[in-house]
C-alpha cells in the first residue's frame, strides 16, 4: 500500500474542507431536524423556474458529477443547441440542495435518498431524471485497524457523508449481516465489542481524521478513497459495487416543473447527459484527468488521485482485505449508465426504513416503493435518449434483451 509522501496534497485536502456553516447544514439535513420542522424554506419551493433556457449546473467535488462536468467540458449541451454557464463547485450537500430548491441551478446530482427526503418530506417537485453513475465508492479503513471484514469492526467508529446516502444503507447491511450493531453515539462513548459508531463527516475531512486516528474508517465516493489510499495510508475493505452490483449513487435531478414547461429542452439537456455518460464509460483515464487539479481543475484533487478513482480495479491489488469478493460481475471501481431502473429505488426506500439515521424519520412510514419508484423518477426523456444515442449499452450489468429492467444483486 502506498504510503503518504506528498505533504503538499495533505494540505491541499484540509484547504478544500467544507465550511462549517456547510457542515452544520448538514448536520441538520442529515439529522432530520430540517425534516421535522423547519424543512426546506417556503420562499424555495415556491421558486419559479427561470424563463431563460441556460443549463445551470451546481456539482459537490466527487466523481460522482462526472456525466455533468463532462457534459460542458466536452461541449455536449452545446452539441445539444444548448446554452451553459460554467459549472458552479459546492462544498456541502445542503447547500447544494439549497441552490437547487432557489432555482440557482436547474441541473444537479444528490445522493439518491436525498430527492425522496426533498420530494416527500419538503413537498419540493424534484425529479430524478438519469443516474449520474453506478458503483464508485467504498468502505476504507485505517492502517492502524487489523480488520479484514465487516465482523472485524465491532467496537471501531466508521464516518459516513450523509445520513441519507447509499453509503449508510449498504455499510448497514453489511454490519448487520456480520453480527454488529450500527449505533449513534458521542465519538467519547464507550463503545460495547459488537457495536460500530456511526458520525457523519464530510469527504474531504475524513482521511485527515483517519490518518490522525480521530476515526477508524470511512464509507464514502470517489475520490476521497483513493485519496486515503494515497495520502493516509488507508486499506480498501470492500467495494460498494462488490456488495450491491450497479448500484446507483448519484442521481441526475431536475424540477418537475421544467420537465413538464420544456420539453424539448429538458430532452436535450438529457441526450448531452446521455451523451457524457458513453464517453465516460470509454474514456475513463482521459476524464479523470480532465476533471483533475492537473486538468481543467473540476475536482480538488491531482491527476493520480482521481485516476485511481477511477480507473483503479484490478483483483489481485484487492487481496488483502479481500476488497473484491466478485470479480465476475466484470464492473469497474466506477461506471457510467444512465438508466434509472425502478427496482433499485424500490430497493432503497425499503431500505432506508431499515437503516438508523439521526433525526425524524416519520416521513418514511406511509412510502410506497412502487409508488416513488413512479412518481419520483422521471422515464420519459432519458428513454428516448437511449433510443436514439449508442453507446451506453456497453456499460457493465446492461440486458440488451431487456435493458430497461433488472433483478437487484446484493453479496455481503
Amino acid at each position: 500500500m502506498t504510503k503518504p509522501t506528498d505533504t503538499d496534497d495533505h494540505g491541499y485536502l484540509f484547504d478544500h474542507e467544507m465550511g462549517r456553516r456547510d457542515f452544520m447544514l448538514d448536520s441538520l439535513a442529515a439529522g432530520g431536524l430540517l425534516a421535522s420542522g423547519l424543512s426546506l424554506p417556503a420562499r424555495m419551493a415556491r421558486a419559479a423556474v427561470p424563463d431563460d433556457e441556460v443549463v445551470r449546473i451546481g456539482y459537490l467535488p466527487i466523481t460522482d458529477a462526472t456525466a455533468l462536468l463532462v457534459a460542458y467540458a466536452k461541449g455536449f449541451f452545446k452539441q445539444e443547441g444548448l446554452k451553459a454557464e460554467a459549472p458552479t463547485l459546492i462544498r456541502g450537500w445542503s447547500p447544494l440542495v439549497e441552490g437547487f430548491s432557489a432555482s440557482k441551478f436547474n441541473l444537479v446530482h444528490l445522493l439518491k435518498p436525498i430527492p425522496v427526503w426533498m420530494r416527500y418530506n419538503n413537498n419540493f417537485p424534484v425529479k430524478i431524471t438519469a443516474w449520474a453513475h453506478i458503483n464508485g465508492s467504498g468502505l476504507v479503513v485505517g492502517r492502524h485497524m487489523d480488520a479484514q471484514r465487516f465482523a472485524d469492526l465491532g467496537g471501531s467508529q466508521i464516518a459516513v457523508p450523509y445520513w441519507y446516502s447509499q453509503h449508510n444503507i449498504i455499510l448497514q447491511m453489511g454490519l448487520r449481516e456480520a453480527g454488529l450493531k450500527p449505533v449513534l453515539k458521542d465519538m467519547n462513548a464507550e463503545l460495547a465489542p459488537d457495536e460500530v459508531n456511526l458520525s457523519i463527516m464530510p469527504p474531504p475531512d475524513m482521511a485527515p481524521a483517519l490518518a490522525s486516528r480521530k476515526i477508524d474508517g470511512y464509507i464514502v465516493a470517489e475520490p476521497f478513497n483513493a485519496a486515503g489510499e494515497l495520502l493516509a495510508g488507508a486499506k480498501m475493505l470492500r467495494f460498494t459495487g462488490d456488495i450491491w452490483r450497479n448500484h446507483p449513487c448519484c442521481v441526475v435531478c431536475m424540477n418537475e416543473n421544467a420537465l413538464e414547461t420544456k420539453p424539448e429542452w429538458s430532452q436535450k439537456v438529457t441526450n448531452a447527459v446521455v451523451k457524457a455518460q458513453i464517453y465516460a464509460q470509454q474514456n475513463k483515464a482521459e476524464v479523470a484527468h480532465l476533471l483533475s487539479k492537473d486538468g481543467e481543475g473540476y475536482l480538488p484533487m491531482p491527476a493520480n488521485v482521481v485516476k485511481r478513482a477511477m480507473t483503479s480495479y484490478a483483483d489481485a491489488d484487492y487481496a488483502e482485505p479481500d476488497a473484491i469478493h466478485h470479480p465476475e460481475w466484470d464492473n469497474g471501481r466506477i461506471d457510467f449508465q444512465p438508466y434509472p431502473f425502478p427496482s433499485a429505488t424500490r430497493f432503497i426506500v425499503e431500505a432506508m426504513t431499515k437503516t438508523k439515521v439521526g433525526g425524524d424519520t416519520t416521513f418514511l412510514n406511509d412510502l410506497d416503493p412502487d409508488f416513488v419508484a413512479n412518481d419520483l423518477v422521471e422515464y420519459r426523456y432519458v428513454e428516448r435518449a437511449m433510443k436514439q444515442i449508442r453507446g451506453w449499452e456497453n456499460a457493465p450489468g446492461i440486458d440488451m434483451e431487456s435493458p430497461f429492467k433488472r433483478e437487484e444483486v446484493i453479496s455481503l
